[in-house]
């Protein structure tokens, strides 16, 4: 039997449930789940099995308005995924429908749509009624030729299964673009730069949301066969610092604390983390700090 492998990117408004899905596909925690939009700024894949097909999923940025350079190289990564994909999976919540952010990307899929097929799933279906839903599949539907329509929870996991499925008999025939046991192809560093920002992202709800970035400096691996891994939390101000570190640094030691536990977890071995918290005013303006996150800071410009 021939094998099959492919890329599928994931695109939909931020929040609509793609890292949600691409953790459900995949199996394991490769894309930050938070509640909080943008989150995911690198074009994070993760890797699905399903019978003889090998399923990369990339995982594009959400979408959004952008305004800043952060926001528009964002912006330029999502659709740069997009159009590097074999096959595009557009992500649709069915209680918010048809938004003005799901117009914005119906109309760029006009042009990223040609020569590949793209397929529609309406996420949070737990949420509506039926015939709520049926209007709303009717509705994208005249917008847009998508090749099929499913009705999932990612959360939950309805009609995921079917949809990994379908794109598994899409993908070309082809080898396994990587090992059987690589589930992302993302370096680690960037995974536990990740798993802390997520962690500072949860804690810090409101506070900074996107004003502050994470990178990991060096990783080490001891003889015993755990790692040291030393990170770097960069924040635009001293007042953000400040907050970051908490009264008598308590924030920042749990901060480091979850995401060192989770670390673990991922890795199946013990990890040894250590976060300082520096002030740099200008990162959002520097390119090394896009290379980092996966993003081309060109697409910054406006």
């Amino acid at each position: 039997m021939s094998t099959r492998a492919g890329f599928v990117a994931l695109i939909g408004e931020p929040n609509a449930g793609k890292s949600t899905l691409l953790n459900r596909m995949v199996g394991a925690k490769v894309s930050i789940v938070t509640h909080k939009v943008q989150t995911t700024r690198a074009r994070i894949r993760g890797v699905a099995l399903a019978g003889e097909a090998q399923i990369v999923f990339v995982d594009t940025p959400g979408l959004f308005k952008p305004r800043r350079r952060l926001d528009r190289a964002m912006v330029a990564a999502a659709w740069g995924g997009a159009a590097d994909a074999d096959l595009v999976l557009l992500l649709v919540e069915a209680h918010r429908g048809v938004t003005e952010g799901v117009e914005r990307i119906l109309e760029g899929l006009a042009e990223v749509g040609q020569g590949r097929k793209v397929a529609l799933a309406i996420n949070k279906i737990d949420r509506v009624e039926a015939p709520v839903l049926l209007g709303l599949t009717k509705d994208l539907n005249e917008r847009y030729d998508f090749a099929e329509t499913f009705m999932i929870s990612a959360e939950k996991g309805h009609g995921v299964e079917s949809l990994r499925d379908w794109l598994a008999g899409e993908m070309p025939e082809s080898p396994w673009l990587y090992p059987e046991d690589q589930i992302a192809d993302l370096p680690l560093r960037m995974i536990a730069s990740e798993m802390t920002r997520e962690k500072l992202t949860l804690r810090l709800h409101q506070e900074l949301p996107y004003q502050l970035t994470v990178e990991t400096e060096t990783w080490e691996e001891r003889k015993d066969g755990s790692a040291r891994i030393d990170q770097v939390v960069y924040v635009m101000r001293d007042g953000h610092k400040g907050i970051v570190l908490g009264n008598r640094g308590e924030t920042i030691k749990a901060i480091g604390k979850a995401a060192r536990e989770e670390l673990e977890e991922f890795l199946g071995r013990r990890v040894h983390l250590f976060i300082q918290v520096k002030v740099r005013p200008n990162w959002l303006e520097e390119a090394e700090r896009y290379s980092e996150m996966g993003l081309d800071f060109r697409d910054g410009n406006g």
